[in-house]
């Protein structure tokens, strides 16, 4: 095996251009200081420049809002010496794949198809999976006019069922795109949805790439990944990838200044992801921030004078009464009844005799305590007394005090106010699974938990209880039943985002009437930042009631809405970054 490995490396060190470097031989066949516009910045190919300076010169040319990389720099601390204080070499590895070597995957149908991209849905769903992740949006005018090209190929993963866009790569024919006589490709700007119900589908988008190339007759496949992504890097080299010493320059600007400002201290890393979008804004734009209890989103914001602290998106600004307001459900609806906004009938669950008269009048009843929050102890469409009495006992145990109220049927929206101005609106489903024929449900939901806990800084999870087994019993299932192939599983009622729940962004297609009914509510509570639920038919239709008012909304929720942004605004007018 040693043998068979050393071998390889030794082919590997023999093959010409592994480090990027310009070939000699090459200049009649490979462009001359090549740049490929990638949408969201441009790939500055590095062996295809003689001069370490016109690299550099390249590099400050970057746009506002975009994402230069120069790759395969063979002499990074020279480039890098032209313009010290704007460039820096990044701290990513690279990989290459040798496609000789790749053999496909044997073929098994998955829940999702693989296919390049076709259409402007398709550019606009890239672009708000890669704002979900935090990542550069690509210029989609540009692309579109440019979907002949055989430079760039954008690969993506449709789910099967519902037809969302999954999962995103780009590749870059190096070959179509400067002449490269190393026969090379390229692959960048993975990523995959944080809602994705499935795995894999990282994995499939590499393999989607790698046998593209490989039948274009190309040599090998490159990629560029952060050193410290364990997760990544584990699957490369999974797949056949091979460590190569090949160089990155960038230029420092706001979308890579964690690449080099230096690691965060620990208390900064320690915060949960409520917290720590907000933590980072502040950074951004130079306000200071002091962790005071990372365990429990605590911290201290301070600029110009001005301190306020903050436990995720609670403020000093929410007055006592605001918060409870909201933690009082019963008193929220009340207030909100009174601007006359649309609500449920809600009764407390003290008395027997009312709690099942209320159920005969309105056939189907939400059990939860008046007090809570994450979902913990909340039944919903309760149809018989037994059902509603064993809901009233498990909601107990989370609190005193328990209510009642009318269940509404309806797609649940959280509509975020900040300011009192609507920022951001997501619609919740609750938690599924997709049958594989092969496993229980109880191992697809310990699956699917494995999937959001990662996807969410452990923040999402399917519980498996009462409530669980209430909803699969309700479909004729059990937790050691097989669901069939593709056959999609609802496992709860409720679509809590910490009970497993998915969110999904809405806020450009709201009705009118739902964005004032939400402005309005706000200001009955004299809250300034607050998550409201709606139950709505349609989010473009205007009918709709509100649940409930959640003084602590997590704005790591919405993105790629600019939640955190609006909220540091709110502290602090004068930092704001206009556009």
């Amino acid at each position: 095996m040693n043998r068979k490995l050393t071998s390889r490396a030794l082919r590997l060190e023999r093959r010409p251009g592994v480090g990027g470097e310009p070939r000699a031989d090459a200049s009649d066949d490979m462009a001359s200081e090549a740049v490929v516009d990638c949408g969201w910045g441009r790939l500055i190919a590095g062996q295809t420049f003689s001069d370490p300076a016109a690299i550099a010169a390249c590099l400050l040319e970057e746009r506002a809002g975009q994402r230069d990389i120069a790759f395969y720099v063979d002499k990074p601390h020279v480039v890098v010496a032209q313009a010290p204080q704007q460039l820096f070499v990044d701290p990513s590895e690279a990989y290459r794949l040798w496609l000789s070597a790749y053999r496909p995957q044997t073929a098994a149908r998955r829940p999702f198809t693989l296919r390049r991209w076709r259409t402007r849905a398709d550019l606009a769903a890239v672009n708000a999976l890669y704002r979900g992740r935090g990542m550069v949006s690509v210029d989609a005018a540009r692309l579109w006019r440019r979907r002949a090209d055989r430079k760039l190929i954008y690969a993506v993963a449709e789910d099967r069922v519902s037809g969302e866009i999954l999962g995103v790569a780009m590749g870059v024919d190096h070959v179509e795109a400067f002449g490269d006589p190393g026969q090379g490709s390229s692959l960048w700007s993975l990523a995959v949805a944080r809602q994705a119900p499935y795995g894999g589908i990282g994995e499939s988008l590499v393999r989607y790439l790698a046998e593209l190339f490989q039948a274009r007759g190309r040599s090998f496949m490159d990629v560029s990944v952060l050193h410290d992504n364990a997760q990544a890097i584990a699957l490369y080299e999974r797949l056949g990838f091979q460590c190569i010493n090949v160089f990155a320059v960038k230029r420092r600007n706001a979308i890579n200044e964690p690449l080099f400002t230096g690691p965060l201290d620990d208390s900064v890393s320690d915060l949960n992801p409520y917290a720590r979008i907000i933590v980072d804004e502040a950074r951004r734009r130079g306000i200071n921030v002091e962790v005071i209890d990372a365990a429990n989103g605590y911290f201290r914001l301070e600029f110009g004078g001005r301190s306020v602290v903050c436990r995720e998106s609670l403020s000093e600004l929410t007055t006592a009464i605001a918060m409870s307001r909201c933690q009082d459900k019963a008193v929220t609806l009340k207030l909100l009844a009174a601007a006359e906004l649309s609500v449920p009938a809600q009764i407390p669950a003290d008395d027997d005799e009312a709690v099942a008269e209320f159920l005969g009048r309105h056939g189907s009843v939400v059990v939860k305590p008046a007090d809570g929050e994450q979902g913990k102890g909340i039944a919903v469409d309760l149809t018989t007394r037994d059902e509603v009495v064993d809901a009233i006992a498990a909601a107990r145990t989370f609190g005193d005090r328990v209510v009642v109220e009318q269940f509404c049927a309806g797609l649940d929206l959280r509509i975020v106010v900040i300011d009192f101005r609507v920022v951001a609106a997501a619609v919740r489903r609750p938690p599924t699974v997709t049958g594989d024929g092969r496993s229980t449900i109880a191992q697809l939901i310990e699956k699917q938990s494995r999937r959001r806990s990662a996807a969410t800084g452990g923040e999402s999870s399917i519980p498996v209880d009462r409530e669980t087994e209430r909803c699969l019993a309700a479909q004729g299932l059990t937790l050691d039943d097989v669901p069939a192939s593709e056959r999609v599983v609802g496992v709860r009622n409720t679509a809590n985002l910490h009970t497993g729940g998915t969110i999904h962004d809405v806020t450009d297609d709201l009705h009118p009437a739902l964005v004032g009914a939400a402005e309005r509510a706000a200001r009955a509570l004299d809250i300034p930042v607050t998550g409201l639920d709606f139950l709505v038919p349609d989010v473009a239709g205007d009918a709709y009631v509100i649940i409930e008012a959640n003084e602590r909304p997590g704005l790591a929720n919405h993105e790629p809405q600019p939640t955190a942004e609006r909220f540091v605004d709110l502290l602090f007018p004068r930092s704001r970054v206009e556009p």
